[in-house]
C-alpha cells in the first residue's frame, strides 16, 4: 500500500510539472501575447512565480519518492538473495529525472531571478529578455520530460 501511495504521489507530481509546461508553454504564453508588454511580462511573471512554487514541490516528492521505491525494490531483491540491477528505463528516468531538477534550478534561481528583478524595475526589455531565457529552457524540460514518459512506457 505504502508503495502504491507513493507511485500515485510520484506519477500527480509529474502530472503537475510536465502538464504546467505544456499549459504555459502553449496556451498561457500565446493568449498572453495580445496583452500589451508590461501587462503580459506582468502578468507571466504572477504565473510563474505560482507554478514554480508548485514545481519546488513537485521536484522534493518526485525525487524522494523516486528514491524510496528504489530503494524498497532493490532491499526486497537483495533479501530475496538475488542481485539488484536496476532497469535501463529506471536508469535514464532517474538521470533525466536529475538533469530537469538542474534545468528547473536554473530557471527558478537564475532566471526567474532576472524576470523578478526586471519586473520591480519596470524594465519591460530586461524582462521580455529573461522570459525568453526561461521560455527556452522549459522547453527543454519539456522535451526531456516528454522523452522520460515515452521511454518508461515503451521499455517497461
Amino acid at each position: 500500500m505504502l508503495y502504491a501511495t507513493l507511485k500515485l504521489l510520484h506519477l500527480l507530481a509529474i502530472v503537475v510539472w510536465i502538464g504546467g509546461m505544456v499549459f504555459v508553454h502553449f496556451f498561457l504564453r500565446p493568449a498572453a501575447l495580445q496583452l500589451e508588454t508590461a501587462q503580459r511580462i506582468r502578468l507571466m511573471h504572477g504565473a510563474l512565480q505560482r507554478f514554480f512554487q508548485a514545481v519546488l514541490v513537485s521536484v522534493v516528492v518526485v525525487l524522494a519518492s523516486g528514491l524510496w521505491m528504489i530503494g524498497r525494490v532493490a532491499k526486497q531483491t537483495v533479501q530475496a538473495g538475488l542481485d539488484f540491477s536496476m532497469p535501463l528505463h529506471w536508469t535514464l528516468m532517474a538521470a533525466l529525472g536529475l538533469v530537469m531538477m538542474g534545468i528547473f534550478g536554473h530557471i527558478r534561481f537564475a532566471l526567474f531571478k532576472r524576470l523578478d528583478r526586471a519586473v520591480q524595475a519596470n524594465d519591460w526589455t530586461a524582462g521580455g529578455a529573461a522570459l525568453g531565457s526561461i521560455r527556452l529552457w522549459v522547453g527543454v524540460n519539456l522535451a526531456i520530460g516528454v522523452a522520460i514518459i515515452a521511454s518508461t512506457l515503451l521499455m517497461a
